[in-house]
């Protein structure tokens, strides 16, 4: 089996041991991007992966590939051109301070594909999973353009096409909005994913009494079932409709957990409580990795599937960077009920 994935991976630039941006004198340098760190995910797992994107000819981007590569991230159909790497850079909050982000991530070689660049149908003739997130459409028009082609291909060919809808406001700046292009492109989807509220802020479908900002910690899993059904009735084609559950205790403490609907029953995973966040970015996608694994692995167990995502991304937690580093053998410790730390040796 072999997951593809299309979208942008940029540098990140963090400030080091929850420094505030006018505080720092330095930044930390790692890569970065929903699709990529679904892939690096799945890598770990032992899948065969190849990511699609637009890096420019510099130095910057060498490196970007050198890391993947290292990963087992396959990178043979990166399109070369474009002048730059999009950047973002990273405030870790703490506490009841929220982490930051800043996009430097204009004009960048993604924002400037255009279709008929990436050869599609040569891409996805041997893949059995297609990957998007709704960051790549917000990128431009060009990139919107791109993704519809693969949703396109991969629906022609016959290859499960799953998107995690990821909302980013602050990236829908070149005319259109979420609302305008996204169902186009979710109507190919086979598997959809969404946190709290990207239903809510793409398609204006909620729980109702719901409110994001104020959980305390805690969020009730059956709000969810109707979110699921409005977006299965809305997207024929969907098979299966996750829902990531976070409650925001703090920066620094979260409870985690998720949903998975298949038309007929609502499967409801265990519920983390995660009290010392290393680095949450990364979190949803860290999900969708160890989703699409678990869906490929666990084939007709959806149950499974969901907990070995929400214990995945749980241990995403604990990691530094947006990559998920962690084998199969440690999620499915942690799905035993192995939470204990304790020292392996």
């Amino acid at each position: 089996m072999k997951v593809v994935a299309f979208g942008e991976i940029m540098l990140r630039l963090a400030t080091p041991d929850y420094l505030r941006f006018a505080q720092a004198r330095q930044l930390n340098a790692t890569f970065g991007g929903g699709e990529a760190n679904v892939l690096v995910s799945l890598a770990n797992y032992g899948v065969e992966t190849d990511y699609v994107t637009r890096l420019p000819e510099n130095d910057i981007a060498e490196s970007c590939l050198s890391e993947l590569r290292s990963f087992g991230v396959g990178t043979s159909h990166i399109v070369r051109g474009g002048e730059r790497m999009g950047i973002y850079f990273l405030e870790t909050g703490a506490v009841a301070r929220a982490s930051k982000v800043v996009y430097d991530r204009a004009h960048s070689a993604i924002a400037e594909i255009e279709p008929g660049m990436v050869r599609w149908e040569e891409v996805l003739r041997d893949a059995t999973w297609f990957h998007w997130t709704g960051i790549t459409p917000a990128i431009s028009q060009g990139a919107a353009d791109v993704c519809l082609e693969a949703i396109r291909t991969a629906n022609r060919l016959g290859v499960t096409v799953s998107c995690d809808l990821n909302f980013r406001k602050n990236l829908w700046k070149y005319g259109k909005t979420a609302a305008q292009v996204m169902p186009a492109l979710v109507e190919g989807c086979d598997i959809i994913l969404g946190n709290e509220e990207d239903c809510e802020k793409v398609f204006g479908i909620k729980p109702e009494g719901f409110d994001v900002t104020s959980t305390g910690g805690e969020v009730d899993a059956a709000q969810f079932e109707s979110v699921c059904r409005q977006m299965m009735d809305r997207f024929p084609r969907c098979k299966k409709m996750i829902v990531t559950l976070r409650g925001a205790v703090n920066a620094n403490h979260n409870t985690w957990g998720g949903v998975l609907f298949d038309g007929t029953t609502l499967h409801r995973s265990k519920r983390y409580d995660i009290t010392h966040i290393v680095d949450r970015v990364g979190g949803g996608d860290s999900f969708m990795g160890g989703l699409i694994y678990g869906l490929l692995t666990y084939a007709g167990d959806d149950r499974r599937a969901l907990e070995f995502a929400v214990a995945a991304s749980c241990l995403k937690h604990t990691i530094y960077g947006d990559f998920n580093q962690v084998t199969v053998a440690e999620v499915e410790k942690l799905m035993s009920g192995d939470a204990s730390g304790r020292v392996s040796r």
